[in-house]
């Protein structure tokens, strides 16, 4: 069925608003207007599939409620329906920026007035939803695994790894063989960060971070140096490269074998708030973490640390009685 919407603007207030915007009579296709829309975006790949994911949600609930003429209200009632689906502000505020981005550009192109404009994004929550594990826990789970087995090597490597450098999961899933390299006398594994086009970072491999990797390649048969660092061993993609879904999978089974099964706020990237809370509890200077876990603002990383210092430096502790 195809999508149309109707870009007249009836009533005093649309005549107001189409008093710059030429008032076009008829009814233009949805996915039309999307692809000319993303196809107009300077932006990387990965962005423009976020806004055709936000842009057709926006529009699946915009059918279903069916209104004809989006206006402002419009926009706000589908910010508080997925506020109301439970999503994560993160997730909400790129379906919003999808939005907001889509109507303006109609309003460029004189094809309809920008009525997303100056609407606000979610209110991020102050505190990671994401638990760190304890060291403890962390032991526990690399005791337990089987490095007797490739398998169990390749899992032993993984989880070391992202526990001693906060490495994404998606940094994880990037890295190629050819990718450790060795530079001043330090070995370092270079990555391609988030929202990154190349792997022009890189990650401090320590020689408990570094063996396990070595000892997970031995079993490998000659792989070649483009070759994914880590490999998937499942019947349907033996040899290939890992994907995220599965990766947090492995994760996620190791926490469940320790007896942590909550998956919501346990999970892969909680080895990233390890690294992050161990390294500032350790005495690690904050722009040095920050540089590690390759934060854009350095205020992001000062999460960690206000969480630390809340909890280090609890007024609830001089309460004695």
């Amino acid at each position: 069925m195809q999508r149309t919407m109707a870009i007249s603007v009836r009533g005093s207030e649309g005549a107001a608003i189409m008093s710059e915007v030429p008032r076009v009579t008829g009814r233009l296709d949805i996915s039309e207007l999307i692809d000319s829309f993303l196809a107009a975006q300077d932006v990387r790949e990965i962005s423009r599939t976020l806004y055709r994911k936000g842009l057709g949600r926006f529009w699946s609930w915009f059918e279903t409620i069916g209104i004809v003429q989006p206006d402002r209200e419009t926009i706000l009632r589908f910010k508080t329906f997925l506020q109301e689906c439970g999503l994560a502000a993160n997730t909400i505020n790129s379906y919003l920026v999808a939005v907001k981005r889509f109507f303006t550009y109609l309003e460029g192109m004189r094809l309809y007035p920008d009525v997303a404009k100056n609407i606000k994004g979610v209110q991020q929550p102050k505190n990671n939803l994401r638990e760190s594990p304890t060291i403890a826990q962390v032991k526990e789970i690399l005791t337990q695994i089987d490095t007797g087995t490739v398998r169990g090597k390749r899992d032993f490597a993984i989880v070391n790894v992202m526990a001693r450098s906060g490495l994404r999961t998606i940094e994880i899933i990037r890295a190629n063989l050819e990718d450790l390299r060795q530079e001043a006398g330090e070995a370092l594994l270079y990555i391609q960060g988030k929202g990154r086009d190349s792997k022009d970072e890189f990650i401090l491999l320590t020689e408990a971070a570094l063996k396990p990797i070595l000892e997970y390649l031995k079993e490998r048969k000659n792989p070649q140096p483009d070759a994914p660092l880590f490999v998937s061993m499942s019947d349907r993609n033996n040899g290939e490269r890992l994907t995220t879904a599965t990766l947090r999978k492995i994760v996620r089974e190791l926490f469940r074998a320790i007896g942590i099964d909550k998956p919501r706020r346990i999970c892969a990237h909680s080895l990233r708030h390890f690294f992050a809370t161990q390294a500032l509890r350790a005495g690690a200077p904050l722009i040095q973490v920050r540089d590690a876990l390759r934060h854009s603002s350095i205020e992001t990383t000062q999460k960690y640390l206000h969480t630390i210092d809340r909890l280090d430096k609890a007024a609830e502790r001089y309460i004695n009685f």
